[in-house]
């Protein structure tokens, strides 16, 4: 499976804060309970929690200030100061978050992934046949539309302006003999935090945000050698917030060169009960890699027998608007999916060994001691089974390079 999340993320007062940290007030509030810190500490996680306490409270060294003398007093002191910081923000006006906002991208607001597909839109004249091509492929593997959060889907992990910066090293996973010299200016300097972990799966994938510079890294065959972060492609996305949230000059990790933070679908979203952008989707069988549609900057589709009907990459499809989604026998989180793929659509953003789409890594939370979120999202569901009475018989294929 090729390159199969996301970043949490509220819009408050024009900034874009990561909802997987924890709040100062409540990591202070856990290190003044001796109980719960003492339990947390004989935890497999409590390096990743200590690291992610560290990295919001902006003290190193945590672990050693607490067995000082002092540390009582420095601790009313990092209370007090927390405190502070809140009364002064709760004086403050700002854009309260909304279902409307909450899902509300990186990207600039122009951006394809937020553009709603009119009702009347013009179909593709070959719609119909895309559509059976598309139930063909359900029913050939597997007979579900899959979704990962763990295997195949990026975490996206959050850097301050404070995260230490480390060089990624370019390595040749595909025996090229080559290594790009421009990716590897890229990753020169990368904020990644301490607890960041690839995602499981063969794909390794992982994405790292840094609000305060408005840039954006992904990473594909992610590993850690001797201490050194590598990589086998990827990039640096600078000006993510004017960006149109498009990978230029053939960088990027999906095969047609769309970022996961546009297209994948967070945990944030998903109790918000809206998801305000177009889904990206991977399919099995592709058109062939020279025919693709925009917004795919490149396509690794393969047609060896010329079969028809064979959809081109990037291209964008929808559920037929007229259907009734709130009448469907459909969990919860179906639900979101159809109604965001009724407004905003799926987007053919790359190739995998089943159609399927991905959600933000669970590793995004766990890494930070919180519980993976999807299990009480999905209510004991399994991923394979959310979007059981999905009707993809009524998928609308819109034209060739819509909206370009």
């Amino acid at each position: 499976m090729k390159k199969i999340i996301p970043i949490a993320f509220l819009l408050l007062g024009g900034l874009v804060q990561s909802t997987a940290l924890l709040a100062a007030e409540d990591y202070l509030a856990e290190l003044a309970n001796p109980g719960q810190l003492a339990w947390q500490k004989t935890q497999s996680w409590w390096p990743s929690k200590l690291a992610a306490m560290e990295q919001q409270l902006g003290q190193p060294n945590l672990a050693w200030q607490m067995t000082q003398p002092g540390w009582p007093a420095k601790l009313a002191q990092l209370q007090a100061a927390a405190a502070q910081k809140a009364a002064a923000a709760a004086a403050t006006p700002v854009v309260k978050a909304t279902a409307a906002t909450a899902s509300r991208g990186v990207f600039a607001s122009t951006s394809f992934w937020y553009t709603p597909i009119p009702t009347n839109v013009t179909l593709d004249p070959n719609s119909a046949n895309y559509a059976a091509e598309f139930q063909r492929q359900v029913a050939a593997y597997y007979q579900d539309v899959g979704i990962n959060t763990t295997s195949y889907a990026s975490p996206v992990y959050t850097a301050t302006s404070s995260t230490p910066t480390t060089r990624v090293q370019v390595w040749d996973c595909q025996n090229k003999g080559y290594l790009d010299p421009n990716l590897q200016a890229q990753w020169t300097a990368v904020p990644i935090p301490s607890y960041a972990t690839p995602s499981a799966g063969t794909d390794g994938e992982m994405t790292v945000y840094q609000p305060s510079t408005d840039t954006m890294w992904e990473f594909w065959q992610t590993r850690k050698v001797n201490g050194q972060w590598q990589a086998c492609w990827g990039g640096q996305m600078t000006h993510v917030s004017q960006s149109s949230g498009i990978w230029q000059n053939g960088y990027g990790t999906t095969a047609t060169g769309l970022p996961f933070m546009g297209g994948q679908v967070t945990a944030e979203e998903l109790k918000s009960g809206v998801i305000n952008h177009a889904i990206g989707i991977a399919l099995v069988d592709q058109a062939a890699y020279s025919v693709l549609s925009w917004p795919a900057q490149r396509s690794d589709g393969w047609n060896p027998t010329s079969a028809p009907n064979r959809i081109p990459e990037g291209t964008r499809f929808r559920l037929d608007p007229s259907i009734n989604v709130d009448a469907l026998n459909m969990t919860p989180v179906g639900k979101m999916i159809a109604k965001a793929a009724q407004k905003y659509g799926f987007v053919d953003w790359d190739t995998a060994g089943a159609i399927s789409i991905r959600f933000e890594n669970s590793l995004s939370y766990t890494q930070l001691g919180q519980p993976n979120p999807y299990t009480a999202l999905f209510n004991g569901v399994p991923n394979y089974a959310v979007l059981n009475g999905f009707p993809w018989s009524h998928l609308q294929f819109l034209p060739r390079n819509y909206g370009k």
